[in-house]
């Protein structure tokens, strides 16, 4: 039998993408109920992470970051992590997946996305290397950056995530708490729609609230 070092939340899932991201170091949990409420009582930013068995640059960031101790602890103390299968909740995904189109102009796995305690996202990306490469930040980099701007400019952050996301809310029968909801195609223009008018297509974020280059300088 093969002992492992780490185990975490997703151990109890029966998805097999998850169950292959159980001995991670990173403290990862299910979408629920669980999950979304410890993000609240301890005041910090959920990241959710997407992806599926069969994505090559999924199994390349896990090998890369997510088995990376030191990785890992940068994860554990400043975000509750959420690893999602796109094929167990395709309409997470599809939500998500809008949202970081927008925000970047472009999408793909696995996907990354930083979102407040009340569940609105305020960045996020695709593939982030190691170190610094490819024209992107590293992941280090990246998480670091994010969790002193929550912390230092939090009223900024809200502020654009609630641009990002006011069309949601106002949209009738949308709920991005809702556990088992789904998103109409006319929705989900309207969504992708909205957000495209409001973001920073080159550095990411949204208007000019908070301008995301200058958490890489």
């Amino acid at each position: 039998m093969t002992e492992h070092k780490h185990t975490n939340n997703l151990i109890n899932e029966t998805s097999p993408y998850l169950l292959h991201h159980a001995h991670n170091p990173v403290n990862w949990y299910a979408w629920g109920d669980e999950s979304l409420k410890k993000s609240k009582e301890q005041d910090k930013p959920i990241l959710i992470s997407i992806g599926y068995s069969a994505c090559h640059w999924c199994h390349v960031m896990e090998r890369e970051s997510f088995e990376d101790e030191a990785t890992a602890q940068l994860m554990n103390e400043y975000f509750i992590n959420i690893k999602i299968d796109r094929e167990e909740r395709p309409d997470l995904d599809h939500i998500y997946m809008d949202a970081v189109q927008a925000i970047t102009g472009s999408g793909g796995w696995p996907l990354n996305v930083f979102l407040t305690p009340d569940l609105k996202p305020f960045f996020g990306g695709t593939y982030f290397p190691p170190v610094k490469a490819f024209n992107r930040n590293s992941w280090k980099e990246v998480l670091v950056a994010v969790a002193r701007a929550y912390k230092e400019r939090r009223d900024e952050i809200s502020a654009q995530a609630e641009t990002l996301i006011r069309h949601l809310l106002n949209a009738n029968n949308f709920n991005l708490g809702n556990d088992r909801g789904s998103v109409d195609q006319q929705l989900a223009n309207n969504i992708a729609e909205t957000l495209m008018n409001h973001a920073d297509k080159e550095w990411g974020g949204s208007g000019r609230r908070l301008n995301f280059r200058k958490l890489f300088q």
